[in-house]
């Protein structure tokens, strides 16, 4: 008698986490990617960057699969923690290569139209600051406000991926709504 693998179809993303073969992934892709591309592009402003993101989220997820224990059996808020880390290297990145930039001679700068028609963009220019300004929080309450604020998390499961009490949660979400709103009030 020939093994077959089980093709009953999971229904929760723990089952098909814990199947962990490509069918199951690929239905925890198709479940999930849009929050996660949605989240991505919260974090950075960007389209491109918040589909690269995303692309490496799930090849994180994919090569941890085996690593991981999903949070009351869902993997969103893994992969909004994932996402939100991945989007932070970027940040960390972007701002050494415009550290670099800044020593290029202007006249040799060939600027990029792309990015001038973004700028332009008052959605996307508050958007910016508004991230900006996240970044700016104390880690405790920059992860407190990425998964429940933007990420758009319970606080419940917000509390549990950080291992907090959900008091705590919204406690570090309402210093840092003071903090933004402070923070956006003088950027205007």
């Amino acid at each position: 008698m020939v093994d077959r693998p089980d093709t009953t179809i999971a229904r929760t993303d723990g089952q098909l986490w814990a199947r962990g073969d490509e069918a199951a992934f690929a239905e925890l892709y198709d479940r999930h990617a849009e929050a996660v591309w949605n989240h991505a592009y919260r974090l950075t402003a960007s389209w491109a960057t918040a589909e690269d993101l995303t692309s490496s989220t799930f090849l994180t997820a994919w090569r941890r699969r085996h690593e991981v224990t999903l949070v009351r059996d869902s993997a969103l808020p893994w992969l909004f923690q994932v996402a939100g880390n991945l989007a932070h290297g970027e940040f960390r990145r972007r701002t050494r290569f415009r550290r670099l930039l800044r020593r290029v001679p202007v006249d040799d700068a060939v600027h990029d139209h792309a990015d001038h028609v973004a700028d332009s963009l008052d959605g996307d220019r508050r958007l910016r600051a508004v991230l900006r300004a996240v970044a700016m929080l104390p880690v405790s309450e920059r992860e407190a406000v990425e998964l429940v604020l933007i990420g758009e998390l319970p606080v419940a499961e917000a509390a549990a991926v950080l291992g907090l009490a959900e008091s705590s949660v919204r406690s570090r979400i309402s210093r840092a709504r003071s903090k933004l709103r402070l923070t956006v009030e003088e950027t205007r």
